[in-house]
């Protein structure tokens, strides 16, 4: 196999490697936007569940408060109806705002696409001044 030689000037290879290194780091950072970007709207998705939970825990609270309590009243003191009702529906909340904590914990904020691109692109820089 044969090599082909490079005729161009040292200053033509260094203002073709400054251009096109220039360009590789333009296309880094709109990954790096891409990719957080990404993982925003996932995290917003995971924050909206959390928020629906709250709102089912609170409307569960309001609408079986009252019934629960009504019913339970009948067996107990109208103070300890109250109170299980209330630790019932503040433990199914809390199960539920867990859930929505969880999946935000699984989501990776970091850009790993880009880091990985920015290692080669640091490799290849390195090998064209060599």
């Amino acid at each position: 196999m044969e090599l082909q030689r490079d005729n161009r000037s040292l200053g033509e290879l260094f203002s073709t490697l400054t251009s096109q290194t220039s360009r590789l780091v333009r296309q880094e950072v709109a990954l790096a936007r891409t990719e957080l970007a990404q993982t925003a709207t996932e995290a917003g998705r995971e924050a909206r569940m959390i928020a629906v939970g709250g709102v089912l825990a609170l409307g569960g609270y309001l609408a079986l408060v009252a019934t629960l309590i009504i019913v339970l009243d009948q067996f107990m003191p109208l103070w300890a109806a109250a109170g299980i009702v209330g630790l019932l529906l503040a433990v199914i909340g809390y199960i539920v705002i867990q859930q929505g904590l969880n999946g935000l914990k699984r989501l990776d904020p970091a850009p790993r696409q880009t880091i990985a691109t920015i290692k080669d692109d640091i490799a290849w820089a390195k090998e064209q001044t060599k």
